[in-house]
Formats: C-alpha cells, sequence, structure tokens
C-alpha cells in the first residue's frame, strides 16, 4: 500500500514542478501517515520553494482523500547534507564539489566531481604517497552511494 500512496503523491506533485526549476529526488511515506518529499532546485530550494510546494500539494492530498479521516502530515524540503544523490540532474548541480563514491563492490572513492553524462561521472582523486593524483570513471551502474562531502 505504501507504494501506491508514493505513486499518488508524485503523480499530484509532478504538475507542481513544471516549469520550475525544483525536481523531486525522494518521498518517504511513514506508517504514522507521515509523507515526506524531498526536493532540489538548480538555482538552489528556499523556504519559499517548499512553503509554496507544501501548501499545493496537502491541499491536493486533502481533496483526493488518500487519507479519509484526515490524519497524516506531510513535510516538503530539501534532502539533507548526508542524503545521497540521486539524479541525474543532481550529480550536475553538485560538479567542482567533493563526493565519497561507494561502489557496490570495492572501496570508496572520494575526490572532486569533474564531469557527469548519462552514463559515468568523473573524480580528480588526490595524490598520495602512494599513488600520484588521477582522474577515476565511474559508471552509475556501480555506484551503491555518492554523498557530497562537506569541506572547510
Amino acid at each position: 500500500m505504501e507504494n501506491t500512496l508514493e505513486e499518488k503523491t508524485e503523480a499530484m506533485l509532478l504538475p507542481l514542478l513544471e516549469g520550475s526549476d525544483m525536481f523531486l529526488t525522494a518521498i518517504r511515506i511513514k506508517p504514522t501517515n507521515n509523507i515526506k518529499v524531498f526536493l532540489d532546485a538548480d538555482s538552489g530550494l528556499d523556504i519559499s520553494k517548499s512553503a509554496s510546494i507544501n501548501r499545493k500539494l496537502y491541499k491536493l492530498i486533502e481533496e483526493a482523500g488518500m487519507f479519509p479521516d484526515g490524519d497524516f502530515s506531510l513535510e516538503v524540503s530539501s534532502p539533507g547534507v548526508d542524503e545521497p544523490l540521486r539524479s541525474l540532474r543532481q550529480f550536475k548541480k553538485n560538479i567542482g564539489r567533493t563526493l565519497e563514491v561507494t561502489p557496490f563492490e570495492g572501496e570508496a572513492a572520494t575526490g572532486i566531481l569533474k564531469e557527469v553524462n548519462e552514463e559515468t561521472l568523473r573524480l580528480a582523486l588526490k595524490g598520495t604517497k602512494k599513488a600520484p593524483p588521477m582522474e577515476k570513471e565511474i559508471p552509475f551502474s556501480a555506484i551503491k552511494t555518492a554523498i557530497v562531502q562537506i569541506t572547510f
């Protein structure tokens, strides 16, 4: 049932995002009827964008009667800094930032995201005492998670 609620929520949400630079990264619905919608935007997702989508989507969910007794909550926000990147658009937005990429097999690699295409990403890895600096191309199909690293 949860999956159908997510699909219904997504179907209501996507038309609200049309014509904007916002895009969906994830929807999670908890058993307590807490709907969490994670959005991102090419120009950054500010509170006014989130609030506007929240108000519109909340109204659509109520009108659709997805929760007949009205017992649900809705949160619309950007994914947290510890959330993995999920879409090509997110990867493109983060070119130039440091990523930690964990593959399904092998060791994680941390480097600066240099390039992204439909099938791969390219990381610039720092050199070590044992290895010179190099670039590494990683197919998306081999990536378990990719998380932006906050550097100071």
